[in-house]
């Protein structure tokens, strides 16, 4: 068996490879939108794609199952186990297989057998890979956001995510039992999961890329859960808000999408012109401290790292044309970005602009002020309003007394509820200080004139000795 995994580090994603050496036949598990990785990766191994799947209906990017299997020339095989808006539109895929619980999938000597595993989503399907050319017995299992590496699929996103009220709970109760069928699996099965750490679709993955069950048995929280109802409890609390494109991966990845188109960037020429023209955003991907000392006025900052993505998706609206404005020595990684949030639907980057002096640019530059951490006392006093966008699971461990709390996953849908502050100072903070300058860069560019960063966020102001309010 010829087994490979394929690892996209901003989407904290895990796509694989797996292949019979004797016939070359292979099947991609949850590839990317783009195809070309993994028709790249089936060359190097000298095996031809006669199948492509994926374990479920993403949120955190867009599938690329169908456009693989048409450019690959390969059979395409989805989840058959949701429906309505639990599942995908049939119609959209008339030349898709669909599967069920306990089909068999078979490329020469290597087997998969779909196993329906839902609570993630409800029509989650993992494969249990085993290699007969060696033995019947299972070798390991491709989870995809079911079980990860110290963690399991949060269940509350189809109610967060894509509105499907009074799931959540229930979908908490699915996955505990998907999780009680593997009970009957011996320890040396391997776990391959669809994600490691840094993703948003668990509250504490691992970051190492594999596991076995045995091991897990032994160390993840949710295989060592007293009861179901403790399971429930436990699953459902502390999960971060869901990115804001989450809702609208859902839906696109119901229908299908297209590969993404390869075109090429604008010219330095083109790209100022489009500067001056309206709904065209300027996402200033420099770091937060060199934004703010001065940017593009209206610009907003989406830092280069490993968030760029999940920030990226909440803050950058679908339907702008965008230019990217990099450091010169960040041009090519940059314009690398610009290509990658294809992989979320964000298909409008027009180019990156890259001069050694912001000011070059043609607009007013306009600089970020910073509030240190010790200024705001024990209580949001005065006329200042203190922005926390941190999640509200650690709003509720403890926050500044008088703070108004919007996560930045929800920042731009309910920007409007900050509309009476304009004109008032307002200080935005988060644990350190890496999401509130994304926050305090789009309250800016919204028109909000007097606005700073907390300097080290509510860490720093913690530490400074001040008394936190604790509870929602």
């Amino acid at each position: 068996m010829l087994f490979r995994r394929i690892y996209n580090d901003r989407l904290a994603q895990a796509a694989y490879l797996v292949a019979c050496q004797r016939s070359k036949e292979a099947i991609i598990v949850d590839p990317l939108r783009d195809p070309e990785p993994y028709l790249a990766a089936a060359r190097q191994e000298g095996v031809r794609i006669s199948m492509v799947t994926e374990t479920h209906l993403h949120a955190d990017f867009i599938s690329g199952s169908a456009a693989l299997a048409e450019a690959a020339g390969a059979e395409l095989l989805l989840s058959g186990e949701g429906s309505g808006l639990a599942g995908y539109d049939h119609s959209a895929f008339p030349r898709a297989r669909w599967l069920a619980d306990g089909d068999r999938i078979e490329l020469g000597e290597i087997r998969l057998d779909a196993l329906h595993t839902p609570g993630h989503t409800p029509e989650h399907l993992a494969f249990l890979v085993t290699d007969l050319a060696t033995t019947d017995s299972p070798l390991g299992l491709l989870s995809g956001d079911f079980l990860f590496v110290g963690d399991v699929g949060r269940p509350d996103l189809l109610e967060r995510a894509a509105g499907v009220a009074g799931t959540m709970r229930e979908a908490a109760h699915q996955l505990y039992a998907s999780l009680r069928r593997l009970d009957a699996l011996p320890d040396f099965v391997q776990l391959w999961p669809g994600h490691g750490a840094g993703s948003a679709c668990g509250k504490s993955l691992g970051a190492v890329p594999q596991s076995t069950l045995g091991y897990e048995r032994i160390a993840n929280w949710a295989l060592l859960a007293q009861s179901e109802a403790d399971f429930v409890e436990r699953v459902l609390e502390g999960q971060p808000e869901p990115p804001a494109y989450f809702a609208r991966m859902k839906r696109i990845n119901a229908v299908g999408a297209s590969a993404v188109e390869a075109r090429a960037p604008l010219g330095e020429g083109e790209l100022r012109s489009a500067l001056q023209q309206p709904r065209v955003l300027a996402v200033d991907v420099r770091p937060a401290a060199a934004f703010a000392a001065g940017h593009l006025a209206g610009a907003i900052n989406v830092p280069l790292g490993k968030s760029f993505l999940t920030w990226a998706g909440s803050v950058i609206p679908s339907d702008w044309d965008v230019v990217l404005i990099a450091a010169p020595d960040a041009r090519d990684d940059a314009l690398a970005a610009g290509r990658e949030v294809a992989l979320i639907g964000l298909d409008r980057v027009l180019g990156v602009l890259a001069p050694p002096n912001i000011a070059d640019l043609g607009r007013a530059v306009v600089t970020l002020g910073a509030v240190p951490a010790a200024s705001i006392g024990a209580a949001a006093a005065g006329d200042r309003v203190v922005l926390d966008v941190r999640n509200r699971s650690e709003w509720s461990e403890g926050h500044i007394p008088g703070a108004v709390n919007i996560p930045l996953a929800e920042l731009v849908a309910r920007v409007h509820e900050l509309r009476a502050h304009v004109g008032r100072p307002i200080a935005v903070h988060c644990q350190g200080g890496s999401r509130s300058a994304v926050a305090a860069s789009v309250l800016q560019a919204e028109g909000f004139t007097a606005v700073s960063n907390l300097t080290g966020g509510y860490s720093a102001w913690a530490r400074a000795g001040n008394k936190p309010a604790t509870g929602p």
